[in-house]
C-alpha cells in the first residue's frame, strides 16, 4: 500500500516507470487528502479479490516488509486514509475497517493505489460502495451479560442456643472424713486453696491426683479436694 512519493504498493512496472520518468502524473502519485465519494468505491467481493492477490486473503498479515493487512497498506497510506482511527496498523484492524479505509484511499488515489492487484481484481473508482460496518477503534469484547440469579428467600435465623456450661466430670475422690474436703468454686487454684488451708499446692495436689488429673493448673468448679 502506498502514500509515498511514488505512490505504489509494489515496485512499479516498466511502463509505469517510463511514464513517471516522462513526467506523466496519475492516480498512483500522492495527492492531497480528500474525502471519499460514492463514485469512488468498490464492492466487498472486489476488495476480497484485491486482498487475495495482495496477501493471499490474510487480513491480519504482517511479514515485516513495511506493508500490513489484507490490502497491504503502508503506514503512511493507512494514516493518510484515516485508518489510525481504528488501529495503529492495518493488520491490527478488522476486515471491515481495512475495507472502509481502502475506500477512502481509492477516492484519494484511484485504482492505481493497487497497481497490480487492483487491475487483476477489476478494481475501479466507479463501483458500488462496500457494505461494511467498521465501527470505532477495536475494543475487547465484553462478556455476555448473564441473567441475574434468582435470590433465595431470606430465612430467619433461629436464635443460637445458649452454650452449655463447661463441665468435666470429676474423677471420684478418695473417701475423706467430713470437714476434710473442699469443693472447688470458680476462680479457685490449688495454690489459693492450699494457702487458705495451711498447706502447699504440691501437697494438696499429691492428695488429689486422682481428682485433678495430670495438670495441677486445671481444676473445675464442683470438684471435691481432700485437704
Amino acid at each position: 500500500m502506498l502514500f509515498s512519493g511514488k505512490g505504489r504498493h509494489r515496485r512499479p512496472s516498466k511502463p509505469t516507470r517510463l511514464a513517471t520518468a516522462a513526467g506523466v502524473t496519475g492516480a498512483a502519485v500522492a495527492i492531497p487528502l480528500i474525502g471519499a465519494t460514492g463514485a469512488n468505491a468498490a464492492s466487498v467481493d472486489t476488495w476480497d479479490a484485491v486482498a487475495q492477490c495482495e496477501s493471499g486473503g490474510d487480513w491480519s498479515i504482517n511479514t515485516g516488509n513495511g506493508y500490513y493487512g489484507g490490502l497491504q497498506f503502508s503506514s503512511s497510506s493507512w494514516a493518510a486514509a484515516g485508518g489510525t482511527q481504528y488501529a495503529p496498523q492495518a493488520n491490527q484492524a478488522t476486515k471491515d475497517q481495512q475495507i472502509a479505509t481502502a475506500e477512502v484511499l481509492l477516492s484519494m488515489q484511484g485504482p492505481g493505489a493497487w497497481p497490480v492487484c487492483g487491475a487483476r481484481a477489476g478494481l475501479s473508482a466507479g463501483g458500488p460502495a462496500a457494505e461494511v460496518s467498521p465501527g470505532g477503534a477495536a475494543e475487547e469484547s465484553a462478556p455476555a451479560e448473564e441473567a441475574p440469579a434468582e435470590e433465595a428467600p431470606v430465612q430467619e435465623e433461629a436464635p443460637a442456643p445458649a452454650p452449655a456450661p463447661q463441665s468435666t466430670a470429676p474423677a471420684e475422690s478418695a473417701p475423706a472424713a467430713n470437714g476434710d474436703t473442699y469443693t472447688v468454686v470458680p476462680g479457685d487454684t490449688l495454690s489459693k486453696i492450699a494457702a487458705a488451708h495451711g498447706t502447699t499446692w504440691q501437697e494438696l495436689y499429691q492428695r488429689n491426683t486422682s481428682v485433678v488429673g495430670d495438670d495441677p493448673n486445671l481444676i473445675f468448679p464442683g470438684q471435691q479436694l481432700a485437704l
